[in-house]
């Protein structure tokens, strides 16, 4: 079996994900592009092959950051990464290669994200594999089935989050999927993880994943009287709904759109055959953790691996870290027309 970085053969690349039980959304090759043109990370598109025949992939990118070094990640921005693959070997095989490259670019360390699709469990031995290997339990992710029948959801919901939708719905908000309004979604999410202390990805980076997936990446936003208050840009994998990017204005909170725009977004996906919805990544102990167990979502472990090659450890990029507290503090307090020209240029350097 034979390991090399994909070139061509995009279109078999994503038959082998779309085919494969782990196959998740950002194992698709169009992410290769994206994140490319957004921010500059270098993609190695990592296949393992026997004959003609694919037996597993991994996306891996180059990340160059004056925050925290240089490192090797699969998937920048994506919450799942990791490889795909029929069978153990397969995978380390996978990983083995990922291990060269790491080495060949003088990386500060190498990261591949969790995977809960990922069945067989394969990266759960691989300390046992190679020294330098350890796992992080920085996540846990949300993940519940949907049912055909809204009242069966509803049901499942506990009852203060169900009253929650239905103050949603006496207050007169309406949802409405338009991908022709990105910029308007654009301006509530730009303004929600502002309010969170968190660099915003620029516009262009949205416009691509748009132009990129087509149906399979939808904006829904919800109106008060015309206005706009709260929005999410979700993807569409096979039978999964992932909300992915999403927000709310905050002087409209008490109209509990958040909860009526993610009971909109299972409905529709009741309504159109999708089975699982997927809430994504959290840490424990936050406000996004806490509102998808409210919801009736258990928490399914996240486990990241990382690989150090200077010896010197992960560095800790998350926002619950105690010396970054000053940096979020100072970035909730700043005009959102700053946030907006200053975040793109930053978020670069988080992976």
């Amino acid at each position: 079996m034979e390991c090399f970085v994909l070139g061509d053969g995009v279109s078999e690349w994503d038959a082998f994900v779309l085919n494969h039980p782990a196959g998740s959304f950002f194992h698709l090759a169009a992410w290769r592009e994206i994140l490319e043109r957004s921010f500059g990370y270098q993609p190695f598109y990592l296949c393992a092959r026997e004959g003609n025949r694919i037996q597993g992939v991994m996306p891996m990118f180059l990340v160059k950051s004056l925050l925290f070094g240089r490192s090797l990640v699969g998937m920048p921005t994506g919450v799942y990464g990791g490889p795909v693959a029929v069978d153990a070997q397969a995978a380390h095989i996978l990983l083995a290669k990922a291990v060269d490259l790491a080495k060949k670019h003088k990386v500060r360390y190498l990261e591949i994200r969790g995977n809960p699709y990922d069945t067989c469990q394969i990266l759960g031995n691989v300390e046992d594999d190679a020294s330098g290997w350890a796992c992080k339990n920085l996540y846990v992710t949300f993940l519940s089935e949907i049912d055909p029948s809204d009242e069966a959801n509803l049901a499942r919901i506990p009852r203060k989050q169900r009253r929650m939708v239905r103050q949603g719905e006496k207050n007169g908000l309406k949802a409405v999927f338009d991908n022709g309004r990105l910029s308007e979604f654009y301006e509530i999410y730009a303004e929600s993880v502002r309010n969170l202390g968190t660099p915003v990805y620029g516009f262009a980076f949205f416009q691509h994943l748009v132009n990129a997936f087509g149906d399979r990446c939808k904006v829904l936003l919800i109106e008060y009287g015309g206005k706009v208050v709260a929005a999410v840009l979700s993807f569409f994998h096979r039978d999964q709904v992932l909300p992915y990017y999403g927000g709310a204005l905050k002087k409209f909170r008490h109209l509990a759109p958040n909860d009526f725009m993610y009971w909109e977004l299972m409905r529709y996906g009741a309504s159109n055959g999708y089975k699982i919805f997927d809430f994504g990544r959290s840490k424990e102990g936050t406000g996004s953790y806490h509102f998808k167990r409210h919801w009736g979502f258990e928490p399914k472990a996240l486990p990241y691996w990382y690989y150090s090659l200077d010896g010197n450890g992960v560095p800790d990029t998350s926002p619950l870290n105690p010396k970054l507290q000053w940096a979020i503090r100072i970035w909730r307090e700043l005009p959102l027309a700053v946030t907006k020209a200053l975040g793109p240029h930053i978020v670069r350097h988080i992976p």
